[in-house]
This record gives structure tokens, C-alpha cells and sequence, in this order.
């Protein structure tokens, strides 16, 4: 089984992006798993994730405009690859965001 989790700053405000929704969903388009990130900034979104390519879509205009802020992106969408487990095994994956207005970053977390 592979799980997947995520956590989300604010580099402007130097902040945990709380309240971000994020939506998870399979190569199909098939939703897999929705969440809402902590006050923490963070969100676990499935314990069982199926191998192939995903997309965590993080609704950023949203969020920026819940809070009266002026943004560029309306949507982040991060495409990964969940590898098949070995036999028995577990797994995690963690795909952070470093978030501002008017750009991101992510990469592969642990």
C-alpha cells in the first residue's frame, strides 16, 4: 500500500496554508480522495493509493480569495507517478508546496 500526504506554505506570509481544498484524482480523471489541509498547513489524502499517474489539484485561487488576496494561478495541478509497492511492502509519498500568489514550487517529499 502506498500512502500520500501533503503540506502546503504560505511563503509570503511565512504561514501553514490552512483551509487549502485539494482534490485527488487517477489518470482517468476518477476522484480517488478530496481534503481540506490543517491548521498545520497539512493533509493526508489516501492510505491506499493505487500505482499509475495521479494529479493532486490544489484549488489556489480559492484559497487566495477567501482571504482577499490577488493571485495568478487559479489551480495547482501536480502530476506524479505512484510506483507499485514490492510484495508486502509499504510506502509513502509526500508532494509539498511552497505557495505564493504569483508563483510555486513542489518537489518529492519524504
Amino acid at each position: 500500500m502506498t500512502s500520500l500526504s501533503t503540506h502546503v506554505l504560505d511563503a509570503v506570509a511565512g504561514a501553514p496554508a490552512a483551509g487549502l481544498a485539494l482534490v485527488l484524482t487517477d489518470a482517468g480523471g476518477n476522484l480517488l480522495a478530496s481534503a481540506v489541509t490543517d491548521a498545520d498547513g497539512r493533509a493526508r489524502l489516501a492510505e491506499d493509493l493505487p500505482p499509475g499517474t495521479c494529479r493532486l489539484r490544489f484549488a489556489t485561487g480559492e484559497w487566495f480569495a477567501a482571504a482577499g488576496r490577488e493571485a495568478f494561478y487559479p489551480e495547482v495541478v501536480v502530476a506524479f507517478t505512484a510506483a507499485p509497492v514490492d510484495a508486502g511492502g509499504r510506502a509513502h509519498l509526500h508532494v509539498p508546496l511552497l505557495l505564493s500568489p504569483f508563483a510555486y514550487s513542489t518537489y518529492r517529499g519524504s
